[in-house]
């Protein structure tokens, strides 16, 4: 990123400097595609993944079949930019039920699917709050047999678990390069071949393909192409070592009577752990551990700082009082022992809080 900040070239520009800016931008094109089982000429890249995800929404997309989308589905854990419906009208929008486990009903999806004209199926890959993976392959089949589409939010799965677009059958994929360690502010989408009928949401200039207008913000898309080569190579032992980490907190965590893991019961991310204790409030949890130099968040980190119920444990059946007092903690490639020991101080202190209210 400091070698691309020190070029002075519009990648648009047809001059020496504008096509050392250009093989900055392609080199991290081809790298993302090749990471994640796709052709360069159809990863754009846009300003994060929530306008990854704004543009994957989009009526009118064609797959083999030829016929557009008409509406969408969208399963009741997704990211508030997916919730959201991208561009789709408000009630041309449906939502699939999930398990108590956090796991999307395909039954219920099925159904769905089988009244009314060809729909934009939109899942997780791994839900960004409990973690549990979600059976995408599934939904994609489910999808096609209807004769329509699956976009996959992969943002939260990619650099964690392995993820090739082709092999799951996905139509569309999303991607964000701060959930990999590069930089904030950088994301992109993948499409399949065959799918066609993506129109931008922004309009202006040709770039991109002319999927999404705008100057390339050169240094953040050659971060990005940097974290995922990174990512990759540590795979799969980087998520081995998460994992083991992850349950040793898991352990520590259940020490405080009544403690719950939500989603423990169904396969997961390997850095994720979504959690509370009866008499636990979110924001009380969230303070506590800062001050114990631990940073955990109340859901996504998406929502402004607010400090609200998981709209996820609300579609997972729980009721307010539960949802009001998850906390998520996530693991990354720092983190060590000393991390999960200096958590579980803190967890331990909040529970003796909890047992003397």
């Amino acid at each position: 990123m400091l070698a691309a900040y020190e070029l002075i070239g519009n990648p648009s520009s047809v001059h020496a400097e504008g096509r050392e800016a250009r093989r900055l931008v392609e080199d991290a094109r081809a790298t993302l595609a090749a990471a994640v089982g796709a052709l360069p000429r159809n990863v754009v890249f846009t300003s994060a993944g929530t306008e990854a995800n704004a543009l994957a929404l989009s009526p009118g997309l064609r797959g083999p079949s030829g016929r557009p989308v008409e509406r969408l589905l969208v399963s009741a854990i997704e990211h508030a930019s997916v919730l959201a419906g991208g561009r789709f009208p408000a009630d041309e929008i449906g939502q699939v039920r999930v398990t108590r486990s956090g796991v999307i009903d395909l039954d219920h999806l099925k159904a769905l699917l089988s009244d009314g004209p060809p729909a934009l199926v939109s899942i997780m890959a791994a839900n960004n709050e409990t973690g549990a993976l979600q059976p995408a392959a599934e939904a994609a089949a489910i999808a096609h047999e209807a004769r329509g589409l699956l976009h996959v939010d992969a943002i939260q799965a990619l650099g964690k678990i392995p993820f090739d677009i082709k092999a799951m059958g996905a139509d569309l994929a999303t991607f964000s390069a701060h959930k990999i360690s590069g930089p904030q502010g950088v994301g992109a989408l993948v499409v399949a071949e065959g799918v066609a009928g993506l129109e931008p949401v922004l309009r202006g200039g040709g770039q991109e393909l002319n999927r999404r207008a705008g100057t390339e913000n050169v240094a953040g898309i050659a971060g990005f192409g940097a974290a995922v080569r990174i990512a990759l190579q540590a795979l799969p032992e980087d998520a081995e070592r998460m994992a083991t980490l992850r349950d040793r907190l898991e352990a520590g965590i259940r020490r405080v009577a009544g403690a719950i893991v939500f989603s423990n019961d169904v396969e997961r991310l390997p850095n994720t752990v979504l959690f509370t204790a009866p008499g636990l409030k979110a924001e009380t949890a969230v303070i506590g551990f800062d001050l114990e130099g631990v940073a955990v968040s109340s859901g996504s980190a998406c929502s402004s700082g607010k400090v609200q119920p998981s709209h996820v444990l609300s579609a997972m059946g729980y009721d307010a009082a539960v949802a009001q007092g998850a906390v998520r903690l996530s693991l990354g490639w720092s983190t060590g022992p000393d991390d999960i020991n200096r958590a579980l101080e803190a967890w331990r202190k909040l529970g003796n809080t909890l047992l003397k209210g």
